[in-house]
């Protein structure tokens, strides 16, 4: 479903991309990990279309992206739910959905239109029941909690129906319980909807419990890739990265 071929990326002398070829199956839960600088997040970017690539392919579903606007990147099928959420504070998780599912009547586009339309109310109350949402379906954003923020952030994602999901830290700043909670509902939406779910995470326990394989990321470069299993075992992962956690783990 997604693809990687030789991607680089630099910015002056500065490497935070180096010639990264991966794939990811459709219906696959990923994870990529690294440490802080290993360029996790400029991959995403790099996918997203939001920074150009100076070097190799990206395909979506067979289809070459990059070197495309990031609003026509999400039209190929992928969506990014953000590390940290981006919101319209007055609006509610249910107005928030009603938006982003029909975005060809925002702007000036939908002056004349009434809001919201039959089609994003639709939309919203589903993405509401999926996400589990309903208790603060109809509270302002800004008087919800830190996690009930993210998993908006990440329903205004899947309201575009996108066939790659990419969640970039989904549980930063959050405390063990939200933490659970966040993950537990990403590991249902993935299985109640097939998407190709990609995410960035610094909790091992998490990525260890969550992913179907895991990238490891070092200088830009893939350092490792393999089942949780594999990597956590990794003799030159340990060194990188995994350190005490993985003499803890065994």
């Amino acid at each position: 479903m997604l693809s990687l071929r030789g991607v680089s990326k630099s910015f002056g002398g500065n490497h935070v991309i180096q010639n990264v070829s991966l794939d990811f199956a459709s219906g696959s839960l990923s994870a990529i990990i690294g440490p802080n600088g290993a360029g996790k997040t400029t991959l995403f970017n790099l996918i997203c279309g939001t920074v150009p690539v100076d070097r190799g392919e990206i395909l979506l579903n067979s289809q070459a992206v990059q070197g495309l606007p990031a609003r026509q990147v999400a039209r190929h099928g992928l969506a990014r739910a953000f590390q940290v959420a981006s919101l319209f504070p007055s609006f509610t998780p249910w107005q928030s959905f009603c938006a982003a599912a029909v975005p060809e009547r925002l702007g000036v586009a939908g002056l004349f239109s009434g809001f919201p339309r039959t089609a994003g109310r639709r939309r919203a109350d589903e993405v509401v029941a999926l996400l589990e949402l309903g208790a603060v379906a109809h509270t302002p954003v800004e008087r919800l909690s830190h996690g009930d923020q993210k998993m908006v952030d990440i329903g205004i994602a899947i309201c575009m129906q996108p066939r790659v999901l990419l969640l970039d830290e989904p549980t930063a700043g959050m405390g063990p319980e939200e933490r659970r909670h966040m993950m537990e509902t990403v590991r249902k939406l993935w299985q109640s909807t097939g998407l190709t779910v990609l995410f960035i995470e610094h909790d091992m326990d998490i990525v260890f419990s969550v992913a179907q394989d895991v990238t490891v990321l070092s200088y830009g470069a893939i350092l490792a890739r393999g089942t949780p299993a594999e990597v956590r075992s990794d003799p030159e992962v340990i060194r990188a990265y995994l350190g005490s956690y993985a003499e803890e783990g065994a």
